[in-house]
């Protein structure tokens, strides 16, 4: 089983720290990072940034098109007229097909705000008291997580997996 996992910081850079401490635990196979991203959003920012990971993606990682619509439907969709919200309001529902319901989505959208990061992975195979561990000369963040089935992470690899890819099943789930 997948695990959608998100890091929330207090600060617009404690991402950027995380980043580097998931790649050593990744390096030492104490976590499978299946794929990740990065949302940063600097005080004054009027909306956040988001990067696709794809250093850290394993074999049959979701397209950068999962993530982005993920990103607009937490960041954007407040903001979005009500006819491109009605649309997204039909994504909305495809995605708690992949185990991703609206009490994530709006408990992300509560806690990453203007002056805080937040690290985004779809992993298995943690080895919890490493991390915990390893975690700790992070500055202060929240986890929020939502615990994939295997039939929904195979849902989600086969929905935004790259056009003539083959989709590796997870590894250690």
């Amino acid at each position: 089983m997948a695990a959608l996992t998100v890091f929330e910081f207090e600060t617009a850079d404690g991402a950027a720290q995380a980043v580097n401490v998931i790649e050593q635990l990744q390096k030492q196979k104490l976590i499978q990072v299946h794929d990740a991203a990065i949302i940063t959003w600097p005080a004054g920012a009027k909306r956040p940034k988001t990067r696709h990971l794809s250093q850290m993606a394993g074999r049959g990682a979701v397209d950068g098109a999962f993530w982005g619509l993920l990103f607009g439907m937490i960041f954007f969709l407040p903001f979005l007229g009500m006819a491109i919200g009605a649309a997204m309001g039909g994504l909305a529902g495809k995605f708690t097909d992949y185990g991703i319901n609206d009490d994530f989505i709006k408990g992300v959208r509560n806690k990453v705000t203007e002056g805080t990061s937040a690290v985004f992975l779809l992993t298995s195979g943690a080895v919890l008291d490493k991390i915990v561990q390893a975690t700790k000369s992070l500055p202060k963040f929240e986890l929020i997580t939502s615990n994939l089935s295997d039939e929904q992470e195979r849902a989600l690899r086969a929905a935004f997996a790259s056009e003539g890819e083959t989709v590796a099943p997870a590894m250690g789930a």
